[in-house]
């Protein structure tokens, strides 16, 4: 009796599955992409259509990506996204007064190679050799500076011109202090892994609140464009973070013409392009504040080997813009030199 027991058991979900009330809708439609690919760049025209692998009727199907529904005609889709990166497409399919969805990952690139840029240096400025760089942003003529290294993060008011530090702030130990961006006359700053950041009153040069992450992390770099900021944080991804609530309200995804890439550090915003310090690398790439697409890499090799070397010198991190003077200031970690610069297409 207890055999027959287990066995019906058994034989019920089996007999609805037949009877079509559990069945998986990828055993029935997969959606079908130009030679199998997955990867396409922006606006590339893609043949696509849905394998039925049933031969059920199908009375209509409708594309979307990640909720945004997509033309397509004579099963052509022209991949026409605003924003790049990793992409879910979705095919609702109605057949037989039934409804089902099928999805497929794909990623979508940039439509160009980045183009390559150097640099011309202006003037040498001095810099705190202790300063171990993580966030650098001018206000008016004033630079802001953030420091890291838990028990020597700091932010700091600097004459840029003498590398004399105005006023300092420093933080509590068991923080380690990233990127700052300045906005409606305050002061964010970041900091690495403590899932916090700080806000300060840019006047008074006193901290007035804090705030937490979200979704992300990890805190890295900060800009803004006068009306979001934007937040790395170690992944491909940038934040759009809402000013007065700090809370991250979205993502793009840094892309080249080939892959995602995950190494966007310091920020900074200028004319719709976020200048991004590389992690690790004497370079910085120039990103499409809108699609993601990296448009261009600025080779900053040999400013290195222009400062002090010595035992606690690090790499290349922190990158503004002067407004005025409509030049670019690069320095490292525990640099003695800031370079003001130019950069030039190669």
């Amino acid at each position: 009796m207890n055999l027959f027991k287990v066995n019906l058991l058994f034989l019920i979900p089996l007999f609805f599955m037949a009877c079509g009330g559990q069945t998986d809708p990828s055993k029935l439609f997969e959606i079908q992409l130009e030679e199998n690919q997955t990867a396409f760049q922006k606006n590339q025209e893609v043949h696509i259509s849905i394998e039925n692998k049933k031969n059920k009727k199908i009375d209509q199907v409708t594309y979307y990506i990640n909720q945004d529904e997509l033309a397509v005609n004579d099963n052509r889709l022209k991949l026409d996204i605003p924003q790049l990166g990793a992409k879910t497409i979705t095919a609702n399919i109605s057949y037989e007064g039934k409804n089902v969805a099928v999805s497929k990952d794909i990623k979508l690139l940039a439509e160009n190679a980045p183009e390559i840029y150097t640099y011309e240096i202006i003037n040498e400025y001095p810099h705190d050799n202790t300063a171990y760089t993580q966030g650098l942003e001018f206000y008016k003529d004033t630079l802001y500076e953030s420091t890291g290294r838990k028990g020597h993060s700091s932010l700091r008011k600097v004459d840029y011109r003498t590398g004399k530090v105005l006023q300092k702030i420093a933080l509590e130990d068991q923080y380690f202090g990233e990127g700052i961006t300045i906005m409606d006359n305050k002061i964010f700053q970041l900091t690495w892994q403590s899932g916090v950041g700080f806000i300060y009153d840019l006047h008074q040069f006193k901290k007035i609140g804090s705030f937490k992450y979200n979704e992300s992390k990890e805190g890295w770099g900060l800009c803004n464009d006068g009306n979001k900021i934007f937040k790395s944080d170690g992944t491909q991804k940038i934040w759009f973070l809402n000013p007065e609530t700090m809370a991250e309200e979205g993502y793009f995804e840094t892309v080249t013409n080939t892959s995602i890439f995950n190494r966007a550090n310091e920020l900074e915003y200028v004319d719709g392009k976020i200048y991004a310090n590389v992690y690790q690398k004497e370079s910085v790439m120039i990103i499409d504040a809108q699609s993601g697409a990296i448009e261009g890499v600025v080779n900053f090799g040999g400013l290195k080997e222009r400062v002090t070397q010595h035992q606690a010198l690090d790499v290349l991190n922190g990158i503004a813009y002067h407004p005025e003077r409509k030049t670019f200031f690069i320095t490292g970690k525990n640099w003695d030199k800031l370079f003001e610069v130019n950069i030039l297409k190669k």
